[in-house]
């Protein structure tokens, strides 16, 4: 019997991304936490890898991290397929 790995179902966005006037200034950080966004992606922009960036804030869970990417990662594709080619 093989067995296939099943992934969880996707996490709703206030489950990944927060933002409040009150937290960080309204600065979007991950849920449940005061780090902001943009910290993971200056972290992968200085060559760190994702492992570095969770060490270095504990707060933010590896869940959270691997969502935030490929929501991104299908904001991408989606805004590519509906780009028009002026070529």
């Amino acid at each position: 019997m093989t067995r296939r790995k099943i992934n969880p179902p996707p996490a709703a966005v206030d489950e990944v991304i927060s933002r409040s006037n009150r937290i960080m200034h309204g600065t979007p950080c991950f849920a449940g936490t005061r780090v902001p966004v943009k910290t993971l992606f200056d972290y992968l922009a200085a060559g760190d890898d994702l492992d570095r960036f969770l060490d270095h804030f504990p707060s933010v869970t590896r869940e959270q991290a691997i969502e935030l990417l490929a929501r991104l990662g299908e904001s991408i594709d989606a805004s590519a397929d509906n780009e028009i080619s002026l070529a």
